[in-house]
Protein backbone atom coordinates (compact mmCIF):
# COMPACT_ATOMS: atom_id res chain seq x y z
CA UNK A 1 0.00 0.00 0.00
CA UNK A 2 1.31 3.41 -1.01
CA UNK A 3 -0.31 6.51 0.51
CA UNK A 4 0.79 9.57 -1.44
CA UNK A 5 -1.20 12.27 0.34
CA UNK A 6 -0.33 12.50 4.02
CA UNK A 7 -0.14 15.58 6.26
CA UNK A 8 1.68 16.25 9.51
CA UNK A 9 1.94 19.16 11.92
CA UNK A 10 3.96 20.98 9.25
CA UNK A 11 0.52 21.66 7.75
CA UNK A 12 -1.58 24.37 9.33
CA UNK A 13 -4.57 22.02 9.62
CA UNK A 14 -2.84 19.07 11.32
CA UNK A 15 -1.61 18.54 14.87
CA UNK A 16 -0.02 15.12 14.30
CA UNK A 17 3.73 14.64 14.20
CA UNK A 18 5.44 12.90 11.30
CA UNK A 19 6.41 10.09 13.65
CA UNK A 20 2.82 9.43 14.70
CA UNK A 21 1.73 9.30 11.06
CA UNK A 22 4.56 6.92 10.22
CA UNK A 23 3.78 4.61 13.15
CA UNK A 24 0.17 4.42 12.01
CA UNK A 25 1.31 3.50 8.49
CA UNK A 26 3.62 0.80 9.83
CA UNK A 27 0.79 -0.59 11.97
CA UNK A 28 -1.29 -0.88 8.78
CA UNK A 29 1.53 -2.68 6.92
CA UNK A 30 1.95 0.10 4.37
CA UNK A 31 4.96 -0.09 2.09
CA UNK A 32 5.40 3.62 1.51
CA UNK A 33 3.97 7.00 2.46
CA UNK A 34 4.73 10.44 1.14
CA UNK A 35 4.29 13.55 3.25
CA UNK A 36 2.55 16.28 1.26
CA UNK A 37 2.29 19.16 3.68
CA UNK A 38 0.55 22.34 2.61
CA UNK A 39 2.10 25.35 0.96
CA UNK A 40 -0.54 27.88 -0.05
CA UNK A 41 0.77 31.22 -1.20
CA UNK A 42 -1.63 34.18 -1.00
CA UNK A 43 -4.26 32.09 0.72
CA UNK A 44 -7.72 33.48 1.56
CA UNK A 45 -8.89 37.01 0.89
CA UNK A 46 -6.20 38.15 3.33
CA UNK A 47 -3.50 36.82 0.95
CA UNK A 48 -1.62 34.94 3.65
CA UNK A 49 1.41 32.82 2.78
CA UNK A 50 0.90 29.45 4.46
CA UNK A 51 4.29 27.73 4.28
CA UNK A 52 6.52 25.61 6.50
CA UNK A 53 10.23 26.06 7.18
CA UNK A 54 11.70 23.76 4.59
CA UNK A 55 14.98 23.14 6.44
CA UNK A 56 13.05 21.87 9.46
CA UNK A 57 10.69 19.88 7.26
CA UNK A 58 13.40 17.95 5.45
CA UNK A 59 15.41 17.47 8.63
CA UNK A 60 12.47 15.90 10.44
CA UNK A 61 11.50 13.79 7.43
CA UNK A 62 15.07 12.51 7.23
CA UNK A 63 15.04 11.59 10.92
CA UNK A 64 11.90 9.46 10.68
CA UNK A 65 12.99 8.05 7.33
CA UNK A 66 16.17 6.56 8.79
CA UNK A 67 14.64 5.64 12.13
CA UNK A 68 12.01 3.47 10.43
CA UNK A 69 13.78 2.56 7.20
CA UNK A 70 13.53 -1.18 7.95
CA UNK A 71 9.77 -0.92 8.33
CA UNK A 72 8.57 1.50 5.69
CA UNK A 73 9.71 3.83 2.90
CA UNK A 74 9.14 7.48 3.74
CA UNK A 75 9.16 10.12 1.01
CA UNK A 76 8.91 13.88 1.21
CA UNK A 77 6.61 15.88 -1.05
CA UNK A 78 4.45 18.97 -0.95
CA UNK A 79 0.86 19.94 -1.72
CA UNK A 80 0.74 23.32 -3.41
CA UNK A 81 -2.44 25.38 -3.55
CA UNK A 82 -2.26 26.79 -7.06
CA UNK A 83 -3.75 30.00 -8.39
CA UNK A 84 -3.12 31.11 -12.00
CA UNK A 85 -0.89 34.05 -11.09
CA UNK A 86 1.37 32.14 -8.67
CA UNK A 87 3.32 30.01 -11.14
CA UNK A 88 6.62 31.85 -10.85
CA UNK A 89 6.54 31.79 -7.04
CA UNK A 90 5.86 28.06 -6.91
CA UNK A 91 8.40 27.28 -9.59
CA UNK A 92 11.10 29.06 -7.59
CA UNK A 93 10.03 27.37 -4.35
CA UNK A 94 10.04 23.89 -5.87
CA UNK A 95 13.38 24.32 -7.63
CA UNK A 96 14.98 25.37 -4.35
CA UNK A 97 13.85 22.21 -2.51
CA UNK A 98 14.49 18.49 -3.10
CA UNK A 99 10.91 17.23 -3.06
CA UNK A 100 10.18 13.68 -4.17
CA UNK A 101 6.70 14.61 -5.31
CA UNK A 102 4.61 17.67 -6.07
CA UNK A 103 0.85 17.42 -5.66
CA UNK A 104 -1.00 20.40 -7.09
CA UNK A 105 -4.43 21.22 -5.72
CA UNK A 106 -6.97 23.97 -6.21
CA UNK A 107 -8.00 25.38 -2.84
CA UNK A 108 -8.98 28.89 -3.95
CA UNK A 109 -11.01 30.52 -6.72
CA UNK A 110 -10.50 34.17 -7.65
CA UNK A 111 -8.63 34.78 -4.41
CA UNK A 112 -11.28 33.18 -2.19
CA UNK A 113 -10.40 30.06 -0.23
CA UNK A 114 -13.08 27.44 -0.90
CA UNK A 115 -13.20 26.39 2.76
CA UNK A 116 -12.08 29.38 4.82
CA UNK A 117 -13.89 32.03 2.77
CA UNK A 118 -16.96 29.85 2.15
CA UNK A 119 -16.61 30.32 -1.60
CA UNK A 120 -19.77 28.45 -2.61
CA UNK A 121 -22.09 30.45 -0.33
CA UNK A 122 -24.48 32.67 -2.28
CA UNK A 123 -23.62 31.10 -5.63
CA UNK A 124 -25.76 28.79 -7.69
CA UNK A 125 -24.07 25.37 -7.43
CA UNK A 126 -23.54 25.04 -11.18
CA UNK A 127 -22.06 28.55 -11.29
CA UNK A 128 -19.66 27.72 -8.45
CA UNK A 129 -18.62 24.48 -10.15
CA UNK A 130 -17.96 26.12 -13.49
CA UNK A 131 -15.92 28.89 -11.87
CA UNK A 132 -13.89 26.29 -9.96
CA UNK A 133 -13.17 24.13 -13.00
CA UNK A 134 -12.41 27.11 -15.22
CA UNK A 135 -9.91 28.22 -12.57
CA UNK A 136 -8.42 24.71 -12.50
CA UNK A 137 -8.07 24.65 -16.29
CA UNK A 138 -6.14 27.92 -16.33
CA UNK A 139 -3.87 26.69 -13.55
CA UNK A 140 -2.84 23.51 -15.36
CA UNK A 141 -2.58 25.32 -18.67
CA UNK A 142 -0.11 27.84 -17.29
CA UNK A 143 1.88 25.72 -14.85
CA UNK A 144 3.73 22.47 -15.54
CA UNK A 145 6.08 21.84 -12.60
CA UNK A 146 3.86 19.38 -10.76
CA UNK A 147 3.32 15.62 -10.90
CA UNK A 148 -0.29 14.95 -9.95
CA UNK A 149 -3.46 17.04 -9.80
CA UNK A 150 -5.07 16.46 -6.41
CA UNK A 151 -8.70 15.73 -5.46
CA UNK A 152 -10.20 17.10 -8.68
CA UNK A 153 -13.77 17.50 -7.38
CA UNK A 154 -12.67 18.79 -3.98
CA UNK A 155 -15.26 21.56 -4.21
CA UNK A 156 -18.04 19.00 -3.72
CA UNK A 157 -17.14 18.84 -0.01
CA UNK A 158 -18.14 22.45 0.52
CA UNK A 159 -21.71 22.67 -0.70
CA UNK A 160 -24.05 23.16 2.25
CA UNK A 161 -26.37 20.49 0.90
CA UNK A 162 -24.80 17.58 -0.98
CA UNK A 163 -28.12 17.08 -2.78
CA UNK A 164 -27.47 20.40 -4.53
CA UNK A 165 -24.24 19.20 -6.19
CA UNK A 166 -24.94 19.47 -9.94
CA UNK A 167 -25.27 16.35 -12.03
CA UNK A 168 -22.07 15.26 -13.73
CA UNK A 169 -23.71 15.49 -17.18
CA UNK A 170 -24.18 19.22 -16.66
CA UNK A 171 -20.45 19.94 -16.59
CA UNK A 172 -18.59 16.87 -17.90
CA UNK A 173 -17.38 18.78 -20.96
CA UNK A 174 -15.33 21.03 -18.67
CA UNK A 175 -13.85 17.98 -16.92
CA UNK A 176 -13.02 16.47 -20.30
CA UNK A 177 -10.97 19.51 -21.34
CA UNK A 178 -9.06 19.38 -18.05
CA UNK A 179 -8.29 15.67 -18.31
CA UNK A 180 -7.16 16.00 -21.92
CA UNK A 181 -4.73 18.74 -20.93
CA UNK A 182 -3.40 16.72 -17.99
CA UNK A 183 -2.75 13.74 -20.26
CA UNK A 184 -1.23 15.91 -22.99
CA UNK A 185 1.19 17.40 -20.44
CA UNK A 186 2.25 13.97 -19.15
CA UNK A 187 0.77 14.54 -15.69
CA UNK A 188 -1.63 12.44 -13.65
CA UNK A 189 -4.47 12.52 -11.14
CA UNK A 190 -5.00 11.08 -7.69
CA UNK A 191 -7.71 8.98 -6.16
CA UNK A 192 -8.24 10.85 -2.91
CA UNK A 193 -10.17 8.64 -0.52
CA UNK A 194 -11.24 11.47 1.81
CA UNK A 195 -14.45 12.00 -0.13
CA UNK A 196 -15.84 8.99 1.71
CA UNK A 197 -14.77 10.46 5.05
CA UNK A 198 -16.72 13.62 4.26
CA UNK A 199 -19.87 11.62 3.58
CA UNK A 200 -19.99 12.21 -0.17
CA UNK A 201 -20.30 8.51 -0.92
CA UNK A 202 -17.45 8.59 -3.45
CA UNK A 203 -13.75 9.20 -3.73
CA UNK A 204 -12.24 12.31 -5.28
CA UNK A 205 -12.71 12.26 -8.17
CA UNK A 206 -16.04 10.52 -8.55
CA UNK A 207 -16.21 7.35 -10.63
CA UNK A 208 -17.49 9.08 -13.80
CA UNK A 209 -14.37 11.25 -13.88
CA UNK A 210 -12.09 8.27 -13.33
CA UNK A 211 -13.84 6.39 -16.15
CA UNK A 212 -13.46 9.36 -18.48
CA UNK A 213 -9.78 9.68 -17.59
CA UNK A 214 -9.27 6.01 -18.50
CA UNK A 215 -11.25 6.35 -21.74
CA UNK A 216 -9.15 9.35 -22.78
CA UNK A 217 -5.96 7.32 -22.29
CA UNK A 218 -5.00 8.50 -18.81
CA UNK A 219 -2.74 6.09 -16.95
CA UNK A 220 -0.80 8.05 -14.32
CA UNK A 221 -2.63 7.77 -11.03
CA UNK A 222 -1.85 7.78 -7.30
CA UNK A 223 -3.84 6.90 -4.21
CA UNK A 224 -3.89 9.29 -1.26
CA UNK A 225 -5.80 9.33 2.00
CA UNK A 226 -5.43 13.08 2.61
CA UNK A 227 -4.87 12.05 6.23
CA UNK A 228 -4.35 14.81 8.78
CA UNK A 229 -4.36 12.45 11.76
CA UNK A 230 -2.99 8.92 12.27
CA UNK A 231 -6.28 7.02 12.15
CA UNK A 232 -6.88 8.09 8.55
CA UNK A 233 -3.52 7.04 7.09
CA UNK A 234 -4.29 4.55 4.31
CA UNK A 235 -8.01 5.25 4.64
CA UNK A 236 -10.11 3.05 2.31
CA UNK A 237 -6.97 2.16 0.37
CA UNK A 238 -8.08 -1.35 -0.60
CA UNK A 239 -11.44 -0.05 -1.81
CA UNK A 240 -9.65 2.50 -4.01
CA UNK A 241 -7.45 -0.24 -5.47
CA UNK A 242 -10.50 -2.38 -6.15
CA UNK A 243 -12.25 0.46 -7.97
CA UNK A 244 -9.22 1.19 -10.12
CA UNK A 245 -8.91 -2.49 -11.00
CA UNK A 246 -12.59 -2.65 -11.97
CA UNK A 247 -12.16 0.41 -14.20
CA UNK A 248 -9.31 -1.27 -16.06
CA UNK A 249 -6.29 0.45 -14.53
CA UNK A 250 -3.32 -1.89 -14.27
CA UNK A 251 -0.91 0.34 -12.38
CA UNK A 252 -0.81 3.06 -9.80
CA UNK A 253 2.27 5.26 -9.51
CA UNK A 254 4.67 6.43 -6.86
CA UNK A 255 7.22 9.23 -7.15
CA UNK A 256 10.81 9.48 -5.98
CA UNK A 257 13.02 12.46 -6.75
CA UNK A 258 10.25 13.65 -9.11
CA UNK A 259 10.46 10.46 -11.17
CA UNK A 260 7.41 8.23 -11.50
CA UNK A 261 7.41 4.47 -11.01
CA UNK A 262 4.51 2.16 -11.90
CA UNK A 263 3.26 -0.33 -9.32
CA UNK A 264 0.98 -3.24 -10.17
CA UNK A 265 -2.43 -2.69 -8.62
CA UNK A 266 -3.19 -5.36 -6.04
Amino acid sequence: MYDFHVHSDYSIDSKSSMEKMVLSAIDKNMKSICFTDHVDFESTTQKLDIVFRTDDYFRKAKQVKYKYMKDIEILCGVEIGMQPHLGERYEKFIKENPFDYVLMSIHSVNGEDIFCDNFTKGLEPIEALKMYYDHMYHCIKNYKDYDILGHIDYIDRYFENYLSIPKYDDYYYVIESILKLIIENGKGIEVNTAGMKYGLGYFHPKMQILKLYKELGGEIITIGSDAHSPEFVGYEYKAAEKLLRELGFKYLHIFKERKKFPINIG
